[in-house]
C-alpha cells in the first residue's frame, strides 16, 4: 500500500500547477490532502465548466472536509478502494469547523488527513494551537485503546528534533519547534505510542518538506520537515520505503510551498 501526504496550499492553485496530472502518473493508493482552500461545491462547479472531474481524479473515491470559512484549510481523501466509513472531525470545535480532521476506516485500519493549526501568526494563533494540540493528544489517547490500526497523514506544523530543520538554533522560540511542541511529540512518540514512519526507514539529514516562500529557501533547501506520516504500532511494522517530491531539482514538480511524502507499507488497500 503507498500512502501520499501533500499540504497542497489551495487545490486549485496546485491544480494550475500541474498537481492533478502528475498524481495521474503515480502509483499510489491513497491521498491525503491539506490546506484544499476551497469548498466541494465550487470544484464541482469548475469541474462542470471544464468539463472534466478534475478534483475527483479517475480511479479514487474523493472525499473532502471543508471548513466553513470560504477559502481556508480544509482536507481530503483519496483511495482507491470506498471507505467502510468516513468521519468528518472528532469532536472539537477548532478541528471540525475548519476542516481539520478527515478520518477514512478501511478492514483492520483508519487513515486520517490532518492539518494541526499554525501558531505562527501571534499569539492568539499559537494559543489556539496548544488547546488543538491539547484536545488531539485526548483524542489520539482514545484512539490507541479501539484495538486498531491508525495512520495519521498531514501537515503537523512541528518538527521534533534538529534533524528535522535546517536553521533550528535560531528557530528555537519560533512556533513549530518550541520547547512545549517537541515535548507533546516526546509524549506522542513515548508514553502514547505512536510512531514517526518516515523516521523508520530514513535517519538522513536535510529530508524536509516545506519552505519558505522568501528568499531561495526551496533552492538551498533550508526547510522543516512538517509533513508526517504518524502510525501505530503495526503499521509502523510494515513501512518499507519513503519519498519526498521535494521539487528542487525538478522545478515542475514543485507544486505547492510543502512537498508531497509518499510512504510504502507491507499491506494491501
Amino acid at each position: 500500500m503507498r500512502v501520499m501526504t501533500f499540504n497542497c496550499n489551495g487545490i486549485r492553485a496546485a491544480q494550475r500547477k500541474g498537481f492533478f496530472d502528475w498524481l495521474a502518473g503515480r502509483d499510489v493508493d491513497l491521498v491525503c490532502l491539506q490546506e484544499t482552500k476551497a469548498r466541494e461545491a465550487q470544484l464541482l462547479e469548475l469541474e462542470a465548466k471544464a468539463g472534466e472531474a478534475v478534483f475527483h481524479p479517475a480511479g479514487f473515491h474523493c472525499h473532502y472536509f471543508d471548513a466553513e470559512k470560504k477559502g481556508y484549510s480544509g482536507t481530503a481523501v483519496f483511495s482507491r478502494r470506498e471507505p467502510l466509513r468516513v468521519q468528518r472531525g472528532f469532536g472539537f470545535h477548532l478541528a471540525d469547523s475548519e476542516g481539520r480532521y478527515l478520518q477514512a476506516d478501511f478492514e483492520g485500519f483508519s487513515v486520517i488527513s490532518l492539518y494541526l493549526p499554525s501558531g505562527s501568526a501571534g499569539e492568539e494563533r499559537q494559543r489556539r494551537k496548544f488547546a488543538f494540540m491539547d484536545a488531539f493528544m485526548a483524542h489520539l489517547r482514545e484512539l490507541r485503546g479501539h484495538g486498531r490500526e491508525y495512520l495519521i497523514c498531514g501537515d503537523w506544523n512541528i518538527c521534533h528534533r534538529e534533524i528535522d530543520l535546517k536553521n533550528w538554533r535560531s528557530n528555537q522560540k519560533n512556533s513549530g519547534f518550541l520547547p512545549e511542541e517537541r515535548a507533546w511529540l516526546d509524549e506522542l512518540y513515548g508514553e502514547v505510542g505512536y510512531v514517526d514512519a518516515f523516521r523508520e526507514v530514513n535517519q538522513r539529514g536535510e529530508q524536509y518538506t516545506w519552505w519558505s516562500q522568501r528568499g531561495q529557501a526551496r533552492a538551498n533547501n533550508v526547510g522543516w520537515r512538517l509533513d508526517l506520516q504518524v502510525a501505530t504500532p503495526g503499521l509502523a511494522e510494515a513501512v518499507k520505503s519513503a519519498e519526498i517530491v521535494d521539487g528542487i531539482a525538478k522545478p515542475a514538480e514543485n507544486f505547492s510551498d510543502h512537498a508531497p511524502l509518499t510512504m510504502e507499507y507491507d499491506l494491501r488497500l
